[in-house]
């Protein structure tokens, strides 16, 4: 039997007009934005696929969804009071909730869409993720620049999106839809951040500079110990402990039992501090220009007073900055699980991992010359506290390294000698050794 003549076929093309089997039809912007809205969502926003702001994530996002001609970006508020307590079990709460929501809007939209005969993907508000990628990028979309290409605010020194009415107290969820929308938005004219700074007052490990820097590798040691990277790390504890006596020196009970409750209910922040002590945004803001004092008492001070166990990584900045700032805090070392497999994965992450005040004095342009598996070249300029990765050999070299890439890898992931791999040539040196030890001093292992 043809396929044309198959019964259901025909029943379908009995029912469905032409235009009705898939529309093309561009999207009418305020019915869709009042179509959000009346589905729960705060406010919303939209974006076409070509806009320069996605230039970063087109591929990933076409990859997922092919037909993408356009980005509905929206929010969905967070209740602030829960946000701002040091007992953190509730401010997960509000945060797990909040993002249920967000993901059954666009659930729900994308239902609507299709039965309209729109096709329309909703990726997830954060987890789950594409875990099979890491560490590598392990999301589809981005949702931050979309949400401030679509004019639904700006990111803050913290890295977050803070709305103009509704403050960081949000959470983003993203629409890719196939078909044009008549109207898109732009980005607000303002940024409604106050460089107040309460948000590096308030961080434990001091993933925020004053001058707006973000250390990647200290919020995501310390803020995501019970996802990706940190579960990684606790199961190699479990491995490692030679009975229950010796795991119990490892990991606490109260850890354990944390880290059950992740396991149980979904992945809990450690801190999020930035977003609680956060005083931007219209619906926020009176209370913290009418008594600035209060605002410190009552919502900063508690979380800064607070003894809980902060996780950092052995010779980081956040080690230097707890015993510091944060004396009174227990300090616990763990592992670094961001482990690239990959040069890929090196490259881009060596910016995030970087760790500035460990450079200090270190003026240095470094040559990689990675061979075997993988074979390309490398410049990694540290220099003023900064570093800059590019691709080929640029410039002067302080220090040329050619290495064989699987050597190089498992290195970093400590399951390869450097002695040995010296010794034994695949890693080779033309320059002064001690540019190499100063270079491991600014990523942490």
């Amino acid at each position: 039997m043809k396929l044309a003549d198959h019964p259901t076929v025909q029943r379908m093309q009995q029912r469905l007009s032409p235009d009705k089997k898939e529309n093309n039809k561009p999207l009418d912007a305020v019915w869709l934005r009042q179509l959000l809205l009346d589905e729960g969502a705060d406010d919303v926003g939209f974006v076409e696929i070509g806009r320069t702001e996605l230039d970063d994530q087109r591929e990933d996002i076409l990859r997922a969804f092919p037909h993408t001609k356009g980005l509905i970006s929206y929010v969905v508020r967070m209740n602030r009071e829960p946000m701002r307590t040091p007992d953190r079990s509730i401010a997960n709460l509000e945060f797990h909730h909040a993002g249920d929501e967000i993901n059954e809007i666009g659930r729900k939209i994308v239902r609507k869409l299709e039965d309209l005969g729109v096709k329309a993907l909703n990726p997830a508000m954060g987890f789950p993720m594409e875990m099979d990628r890491f560490p590598g990028k392990v999301w589809t979309v981005s949702h931050k620049p979309v949400a401030v290409a679509a004019g639904l605010g700006m990111m803050g020194i913290h890295r977050n999106v803070i709305h103009p009415k509704f403050g960081n107290f949000i959470w983003l969820g993203t629409i890719l839809v196939g078909t044009e929308i008549t109207e898109h938005d732009q980005p607000i004219d303002y940024n409604p951040c106050l460089e107040c700074k309460l948000c590096v007052a308030a961080c434990p490990v001091g993933a925020i500079s004053p001058a707006g820097e973000f250390n990647f590798s200290a919020c995501y040691t310390h803020n995501y110990r019970e996802f990706m990277g940190g579960f990684t790390d606790w199961t190699e504890q479990v491995a490692d402990s030679k009975n229950r006596f010796d795991y119990r020196k490892r990991v606490t009970d109260a850890e354990s039992a944390s880290m059950w409750q992740s396991l149980s209910f979904g992945a809990n922040y450690k801190a999020a501090y930035c977003l609680s002590v956060c005083p931007a945004g219209e619906d926020v803001i009176g209370p913290y220009l009418e008594d600035k004092k209060t605002h410190l008492r009552d919502i900063v001070k508690p979380l800064q007073e607070k003894e809980e166990t902060v996780y950092v990584l052995r010779n980081s900045d956040a080690e230097e900055h707890v015993a510091k700032r944060f004396p009174h805090k227990p300090l616990k070392h763990v592992g670094n699980t961001l482990r690239p497999r990959n040069i890929d994965q090196l490259l881009l992450g060596m910016p995030l991992v970087f760790q500035p005040s460990k450079s200090a004095g270190l003026d240095a342009t470094y040559h990689f010359t990675f061979t075997g598996k993988e074979q390309r070249q490398a410049t990694i300029v540290i220099r003023d506290g900064q570093i800059r990765v590019e691709t080929g050999h640029v410039g002067k070299p302080s220090l040329r390294v050619t290495a064989d890439t699987q050597t190089w890898l498992g290195f970093l992931a400590h399951e390869r000698n450097l002695v040995w791999a010296l010794l034994s040539r695949r890693i080779r040196l033309k320059g002064s050794p001690l540019l190499l030890v100063a270079f491991g001093k600014c990523f942490p292992s």
